[in-house]
């Protein structure tokens, strides 16, 4: 089978080795076990990886450079526009030579993906949209339109439209998905965390706006304010990392708050395994793979009500569900909540574990195989 990928996924070539960021590339090297060869439309970087990038496993992979596009501001639109032919004509020469097209949506790459792949309604096609399938959710115009075509089945035929999350009223080729970190071998006993002695708290991911890193770090301030004896242990990096840092040694909180930047997959899943607590309230999601991670290892999510993770977290059963624009004061009630109610934050870690590992990437692979080979 050939296989091509349409991708907006910053790419790094090293000598012969190609890398990418390391949970799309885990995955991706998956889906090639069931392929013979593989051609990557995406955006190529000449220069070393960072740690949070690993390399493709198959050497059978081409790759076709393409320049990235964005429309941030005015001056970016046009230089968009004046590129988009380029990268739509290397596409459509992908789709030409494929077997079976994988398109990774939303993403501007993407939505060009989205309009090449009407010229092959014969060719079959999965497409991953990474990002947050509610009806009800605002998003830019784009995505809105990304997602129009994939479920308008007159014009996207002979695909499977991978989403996260189970919507009401969805065309036939919209089918719920999930994206696994762990194998089943990894599962270990995890004892119990009594919320008696040190709490931790743990966050994890792009330290950005949209994620509120701040918002975790004022929580431990206000906890520890009222004489709670709480950890906060950050991990990842971005544009406000610096402003955390300010804040943190502003506040003399270097003791009780620490942040490691960005690890490896084993440091961050140590971390979850002796946390009580994920603190994650993001604005907008797709499948949080942070969010089950932690139920995974034990590690009880507050997350806000995005994308899936009021689904994920059982309504509430499995963790809390709070409003994005929730502030540190509500946060503190709720874990306030935990502490006197113990027995309940035990029960919840333990439905959360129960759901989490249900996932893993024996079950993922298979998923994978089954939606390549039976079609």
């Amino acid at each position: 089978m050939k296989f091509a990928i349409v991708t907006h996924v910053i790419h790094k070539q090293e000598t012969h080795l190609l890398y990418a960021y390391e949970p799309y590339v885990k995955e991706m090297n998956i889906w090639f076990k069931f392929v013979n060869d593989v051609r990557i439309v995406a955006p190529v970087l000449y220069e070393k990886h960072s740690s949070i990038e690993s390399n493709y496993i198959s050497k059978n992979i081409v790759i076709d450079k393409i320049p990235s596009i964005d429309a941030l501001n005015f001056l970016n639109k046009i230089k968009s526009f004046i590129k988009s032919p380029v990268i739509f004509f290397k596409i459509f020469k992908s789709m030409l030579w494929a077997d079976h097209i994988h398109l990774r949506c939303p993403g501007n790459i993407g939505l060009l993906g989205c309009l090449v792949q009407l010229f092959f309604p014969n060719t079959p096609k999965t497409v991953k949209y990474a990002g947050n399938w509610d009806p009800n959710s605002k998003q830019p115009f784009s995505y809105r339109l990304q997602k129009w075509i994939l479920s308008n089945t007159l014009l996207t035929r002979n695909c499977k439209v991978l989403v996260y999350g189970e919507w009401k009223n969805q065309t036939k080729n919209i089918i719920p998905f999930f994206t696994a970190s762990y194998h089943k071998n990894e599962i270990i006993p995890i004892p119990n965390k009594k919320l008696s002695s040190v709490i931790n708290f743990i966050f994890v991911g792009t330290f950005s706006q949209g994620k509120q890193p701040l918002l975790s770090v004022k929580l431990i301030e206000k906890l520890l304010q009222e004489n709670y004896n709480v950890q906060l242990d950050m991990y990842g990096e971005g544009e406000e990392f610096k402003k955390i840092k300010a804040y943190v040694c502003q506040k003399n909180l270097e003791g009780s708050v620490f942040l490691h930047g960005n690890q490896s997959k084993e440091v961050v899943k140590e971390a979850y395994q002796k946390s009580h607590f994920l603190i994650f309230v993001s604005k907008s999601e797709g499948w949080p793979k942070v969010v089950a991670e932690a139920m995974f290892w034990g590690c009880l999510p507050i997350s806000s009500k995005v994308s899936c993770v009021e689904s994920m977290l059982g309504n509430g059963s499995r963790g809390t569900v709070i409003a994005p624009n929730a502030n540190s004061d509500e946060i503190v009630q709720i874990i306030k909540g935990y502490i006197e109610k113990e027995d309940a934050y035990q029960k919840q870690i333990l439905n959360a574990k129960k759901w989490s590992q249900q996932y893993t990437l024996e079950v993922f692979e298979h998923k994978i195989k089954k939606l390549l080979l039976d079609e």
